[in-house]
């Protein structure tokens, strides 16, 4: 059982940062692989970034190459997303996923997911 618990969204400028972390619970969290997706209002949830159990292979989505960073802290239990370059497309509710393969986050998330946090990227 993995309990996931996201923090550090906000409102932002167009231009600005954001860090977002993920803390997990459980003494398996090293064995899992982690992702991040983001729902925007009216639009389904998509794939955002995602992270090996070793935090040796990170994937990204084309939308957000180049300007996010998914990272990973196994002996604190908690993956970062760090955003830089926020666009308004960028708002939505940011969530975490845990699943055991990393092919399963990229394609859907998996097991385990936390609550979100807002994001808000102001023009």
């Amino acid at each position: 059982q993995v309990q996931l618990v996201e923090s550090g969204g906000g409102l932002v400028q167009a231009g600005g940062s954001l860090r977002l972390s993920c803390a997990a619970s459980g003494r398996t969290f090293s064995r899992y692989a982690m992702g991040w997706f983001r729902q925007a209002p009216g639009k389904e949830r998509e794939f955002v970034a995602a992270i090996s159990w070793s935090g040796d292979v990170t994937y990204y989505a084309d939308s957000v190459k180049g300007r996010f960073t998914m990272s990973r802290d196994n002996a604190k239990n908690t993956v970062y997303l760090q955003m830089n370059s926020l666009k308004p497309e960028d708002t939505g509710v940011y969530y975490c996923a845990a699943d055991p393969s990393s092919r399963t986050v990229v394609a859907h998330g998996g097991d385990y997911w936390g609550q979100g946090t807002q994001v808000t990227v102001s023009s």
